[in-house]
Formats: C-alpha cells, sequence, structure tokens
C-alpha cells in the first residue's frame, strides 16, 4: 500500500524531534458550491531537528511513533 503524502508548513518546532505542520486544502460546500479552505495540523517526526517554522515542507505517513505521531517529515521543498 502506498503511503499518504502531504504539503505543509512547519508553524512549531518547540518540541524535541518534532514539528508541527499545518497542511491546507479546499473544500467545497456540497449545497452551496462554495470552495473554502480547511487547515488541520500533523505532528510529524523530525530526528535530526533540521526543520524550523516557516520551512515548506512533504510529510509521509507511517506507522504510529508515539501517541499522536504518525507523519514523518520527507524534505523540505523551496
Amino acid at each position: 500500500m502506498a503511503s499518504k503524502k502531504l504539503q505543509g508548513i512547519v508553524v512549531s518546532d518547540k518540541m524535541q524531534k518534532t514539528v508541527v505542520v499545518e497542511v491546507e486544502r479546499i473544500k467545497e460546500h456540497p449545497k452551496y458550491k462554495r470552495r473554502f479552505k480547511i487547515h488541520k495540523k500533523y505532528k510529524a517526526d523530525d530526528p535530526k531537528q533540521e526543520y524550523h517554522v516557516g520551512d515548506k515542507v512533504v510529510i509521509e505517513e507511517t506507522k504510529p511513533i508515539s501517541k499522536d505521531k504518525n507523519w514523518k517529515v520527507i524534505s523540505k521543498i523551496n
């Protein structure tokens, strides 16, 4: 099974070996057809602590690393 990949922006790097990534997607209202933005935050594993606030990154779903960490950071986008 292919693992999910998402793009987002790092909004917090205060934890050790973990960053919080905010992913934005566009959703359409079922009745009124108006499009609007949805934001969701994911905790992602960053063992080398190389990503900081404001970095645009790609995260990939993995097996659970901790209670609420199921994602790891793969790469930085320019």
